[in-house]
């Protein structure tokens, strides 16, 4: 599908609060403190998200379907408690391309909710994913791993609480100065 006035590059995620992207930032900063000048594209605080689906090029006339499909999935899900807990890269440590930080608490439950999303996107012409969902918070992309090699690096995450109680369908605008983000619904939680 062409990108035209007609699409949007869209994708499905979990929102994080104040407290959460401080928390990644400051691991962003400890991390980058370590590792050579410019090895490590940063992600800015107000484009941290949890994924959960990235739908690419969006036809808009399957927007409305697409909000109806999320608040079917959300609506069939609680609330779920999580919490930022260890770091990680994609991936390998040896070789990493991401590097990012993990859940804890309720990840079955997160997990049961990308499920059911990824149910609801099918009929509307999203195939299932492939890979086994691996729920993660991006701190940075590593421009070229062999800068990273040898060197110990190491950040503590503080256990911040990432409660989960909707889901955004978010248009993404690729920019010069990096992805402007703006939300196309909003699907709450609820419990069945």
């Amino acid at each position: 599908m062409s990108h035209t006035s007609q699409t949007i590059r869209a994708f499905i995620a979990i929102p994080l609060p104040a407290d959460a992207k401080d928390a990644l930032t400051a691991a962003g900063d400890a991390l980058a403190a370590q590792l050579p000048p410019r090895s490590v594209r940063w992600v800015k605080p107000a484009q941290m998200h949890l994924t959960l689906h990235f739908l690419g090029d969006t036809a808009v006339s399957k927007l409305p379907a697409l909000a109806a499909a999320l608040d079917q999935a959300a609506g069939g899900t609680p609330p779920l408690a999580l919490a930022l807990h260890d770091l990680g890269c994609f991936p390998n440590r040896r070789r990493p391309r991401v590097i990012w930080v993990g859940l804890r608490g309720e990840v079955a439950g997160l997990t049961a909710l990308h499920g059911r999303i990824g149910d609801a996107l099918a009929p509307l012409g999203w195939p299932p994913e492939e890979r086994p969902f691996q729920p993660h918070l991006t701190l940075g992309r590593v421009n070229d791993s062999r800068q990273l090699q040898g060197r110990a690096w190491d950040a503590s995450i503080q256990p911040v609480a990432v409660p989960v109680t909707a889901v955004h369908l978010i248009e993404s605008q690729l920019r010069p100065g990096g992805p402007v983000y703006t939300i196309r619904h909003t699907s709450h939680l609820r419990r069945p």
